[in-house]
């Protein structure tokens, strides 16, 4: 039998639930904010919408989300997207869910006339960095001891792909 395939869609309202769940389950002290995880939400939209997100799909069922979205709200930033998270259920890492993902923020930045797109990563996130690093993107800067999480001082990564 063939390996289901990951496919990338734009989200929409009725995956709020499950994106919720991915989100509260996804991230620990080495890739997110041990603070804001701790804060209730009753939708995973209440940041912003279903437009600023792409979904994976993986043999059906919702299991990882990259939300895109304008770097700068200026006109002199136009053309410069930042993903403002990634995150991929724990069942169904290491299938190429963040890479289609990341693939696909990429065509969407190509048909939207983006050149660049960036995203934060802290230090402590060597599997993230390395998937970045393999889709093309370079460190541009390094925030030192930016984040205090659990005691221990953080760097924080500004990572970047032209197209």
């Amino acid at each position: 039998m063939p390996e289901p395939e990951t496919t990338v869609r734009r989200a929409v309202e009725s995956d709020d639930t499950v994106l919720l769940e991915i989100d509260r389950t996804s991230w620990d002290a080495s890739s997110g904010f041990p603070s804001y995880q701790e804060t209730v939400r009753e939708s995973f939209f209440e940041r912003c919408g279903p437009e600023a997100h792409l979904v994976a799909e993986y043999d059906g069922q919702v299991v990882g989300y990259l939300r895109l979205q304008d770097k700068y709200t200026f006109p002199e930033g136009a053309g410069v997207l930042a993903v403002n998270g990634l995150a991929v259920a724990q069942s169904a890492r290491s299938r190429g869910v963040a890479s289609a993902l990341l693939e696909a923020a990429a065509a969407e930045g190509r048909l939207r006339g983006a050149r660049k797109i960036t995203l934060h990563v802290h230090s402590t996130n060597a599997i993230a960095r390395r998937l970045y690093e393999r889709h093309g993107y370079l460190v541009e800067g390094t925030h030192p001891k930016e984040f205090l999480i659990d005691g221990t001082f953080i760097d924080a990564l500004d990572m970047a792909k032209m197209l």
